[in-house]
Protein backbone atom coordinates (compact mmCIF):
# COMPACT_ATOMS: atom_id res chain seq x y z
CA UNK A 1 0.00 0.00 0.00
CA UNK A 2 2.96 2.65 0.91
CA UNK A 3 4.62 1.59 -1.77
CA UNK A 4 1.97 1.98 -4.69
CA UNK A 5 1.43 5.58 -2.45
CA UNK A 6 4.72 6.44 -3.56
CA UNK A 7 5.00 5.37 -6.62
CA UNK A 8 2.28 7.51 -7.45
CA UNK A 9 3.52 10.42 -6.08
CA UNK A 10 6.32 9.90 -7.99
CA UNK A 11 4.28 9.39 -10.90
CA UNK A 12 2.96 13.31 -10.37
CA UNK A 13 6.35 14.47 -9.94
CA UNK A 14 7.10 13.71 -13.20
CA UNK A 15 4.33 16.15 -14.49
CA UNK A 16 5.28 18.90 -11.86
CA UNK A 17 9.06 18.34 -10.76
CA UNK A 18 8.94 21.55 -8.48
CA UNK A 19 6.00 20.50 -6.94
CA UNK A 20 6.95 21.78 -3.30
CA UNK A 21 4.14 19.58 -1.78
CA UNK A 22 4.62 15.91 -3.93
CA UNK A 23 8.48 16.61 -3.25
CA UNK A 24 7.50 16.49 0.87
CA UNK A 25 5.11 13.98 0.50
CA UNK A 26 7.79 12.10 -1.36
CA UNK A 27 9.97 12.53 1.29
CA UNK A 28 8.03 11.69 4.30
CA UNK A 29 6.87 8.51 2.36
CA UNK A 30 10.35 7.43 1.98
CA UNK A 31 11.18 8.39 6.08
CA UNK A 32 7.93 5.88 6.71
CA UNK A 33 9.72 3.51 4.67
CA UNK A 34 12.63 3.35 6.48
CA UNK A 35 14.88 5.07 3.34
CA UNK A 36 16.28 7.77 5.19
CA UNK A 37 18.83 8.55 2.33
CA UNK A 38 16.13 8.71 -0.02
CA UNK A 39 13.85 11.06 2.24
CA UNK A 40 16.59 13.03 2.78
CA UNK A 41 17.52 13.92 -0.97
CA UNK A 42 13.99 14.76 -1.19
CA UNK A 43 13.96 17.15 1.73
CA UNK A 44 17.37 18.81 0.11
CA UNK A 45 15.77 18.69 -2.93
CA UNK A 46 12.70 20.93 -1.64
CA UNK A 47 14.75 23.21 -0.11
CA UNK A 48 17.07 24.26 -2.83
CA UNK A 49 13.65 24.43 -5.21
CA UNK A 50 11.43 26.08 -2.56
CA UNK A 51 13.41 27.45 0.57
CA UNK A 52 10.18 29.00 2.01
CA UNK A 53 8.56 25.78 2.56
CA UNK A 54 8.11 26.25 6.24
CA UNK A 55 6.95 22.57 6.77
CA UNK A 56 10.36 21.37 5.56
CA UNK A 57 12.36 22.33 8.64
CA UNK A 58 10.90 20.47 11.59
CA UNK A 59 11.02 17.65 9.41
CA UNK A 60 14.72 17.82 7.88
CA UNK A 61 15.89 18.74 11.45
CA UNK A 62 14.54 15.87 12.94
CA UNK A 63 15.68 13.20 10.15
CA UNK A 64 19.61 14.70 10.82
CA UNK A 65 18.77 14.12 14.37
CA UNK A 66 18.13 10.74 13.48
CA UNK A 67 20.87 10.27 11.04
CA UNK A 68 23.25 11.90 14.44
CA UNK A 69 23.45 15.45 12.41
CA UNK A 70 23.31 17.34 15.54
CA UNK A 71 24.83 20.30 14.02
CA UNK A 72 22.88 20.27 10.90
CA UNK A 73 20.09 19.71 13.01
CA UNK A 74 20.22 22.45 15.13
CA UNK A 75 21.35 24.73 12.04
CA UNK A 76 17.91 23.84 10.08
CA UNK A 77 16.31 24.28 13.16
CA UNK A 78 17.40 28.11 13.57
CA UNK A 79 17.52 28.42 9.51
CA UNK A 80 13.04 27.60 10.16
CA UNK A 81 12.96 29.59 13.56
CA UNK A 82 14.37 32.84 11.01
CA UNK A 83 12.19 31.85 8.31
CA UNK A 84 9.11 31.40 10.51
CA UNK A 85 9.44 34.90 11.94
CA UNK A 86 9.69 36.25 8.49
CA UNK A 87 6.65 34.73 7.81
CA UNK A 88 5.13 35.32 11.38
CA UNK A 89 4.17 31.61 11.38
CA UNK A 90 3.94 31.20 14.43
CA UNK A 91 2.49 27.80 15.04
CA UNK A 92 6.29 26.68 12.89
CA UNK A 93 7.98 28.98 15.53
CA UNK A 94 7.01 27.32 18.38
CA UNK A 95 7.79 23.75 17.30
CA UNK A 96 11.15 24.84 15.92
CA UNK A 97 11.46 26.54 19.15
CA UNK A 98 10.75 23.95 21.07
CA UNK A 99 12.73 21.15 19.31
CA UNK A 100 15.68 23.03 19.14
CA UNK A 101 15.52 23.87 22.66
CA UNK A 102 15.20 20.10 23.49
CA UNK A 103 18.09 19.08 21.20
CA UNK A 104 20.18 21.95 22.65
CA UNK A 105 19.54 20.17 25.69
CA UNK A 106 20.27 16.62 25.21
CA UNK A 107 23.41 18.27 23.60
CA UNK A 108 24.14 19.86 27.03
CA UNK A 109 24.29 16.65 28.70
Amino acid sequence: MAEERLEKLLNFLKSSPNDSFLLFAIAKEYETNQQMDMALKYYLQLKENDADYIGLYYHLAKLYEYLEEKILALQTYTDGIALAKRLTDYHALSELNNAKMNLELELGN
